[in-house]
């Protein structure tokens, strides 16, 4: 998946939705971005989360939430991130949820989803390029530049 947003990723600020144990933001730290963080409310996930990002010594770089996706997105009102990864649970009705709220409110330039193939996401124009790998499809939404304009410095949780 990261392979997509090669050109994207260095120095960038990165959000990791539904982190598990926080592969994709851990990749992206290793690829050059600049700072990740993590948004996981299950506490087995958050244990290997906490764990990974200690023993790749990423701290300084990385900030781990505690807390459900969807209220998290909620609070941000313009583009705090870069990139943000989602993959939930295949099958879970957040993804959809979440996705609204960025199709509404941008809060990343790119929101990068991976789903169930199945699962029909919306195009939005130029909006949502997929790309399939058997039973998963990876979505890469990006805002326009207009959107872009009202990029925020900090994430909404503290810069």
């Amino acid at each position: 998946m990261l392979d997509l947003l090669a050109p994207d990723i260095l120095e960038a600020r990165v959000l990791d939705l539904f982190a598990g144990s926080g592969a994709l933001g851990l990749e992206a730290l290793s690829r050059g971005a600049a700072t990740a963080d993590f948004v996981e409310n299950g506490a087995a996930s958050m244990h290997a989360l906490k764990a990974n990002v200690t023993a790749l010594k990423l701290k300084k770089r990385a900030r781990i939430f505690k807390r459900d996706a969807i209220p998290f997105v909620e609070r941000i009102d313009s583009v705090a991130y870069d990139i943000a990864f989602m993959d939930p649970p295949y099958g879970s009705r957040k993804l959809d949820r979440v996705l609204s709220h960025w199709l509404e409110i941008p809060f990343s330039r790119i929101l990068c989803v991976e789903h169930d193939s199945e699962h029909q996401l919306p195009r939005r124009g130029n909006r949502g390029k997929r790309y399939d790998w058997g039973d998963t499809r990876v979505t890469v939404y990006r805002i326009r530049e207009r959107e872009n304009s009202r990029r925020g410095a900090a994430g909404p949780h503290g810069g």
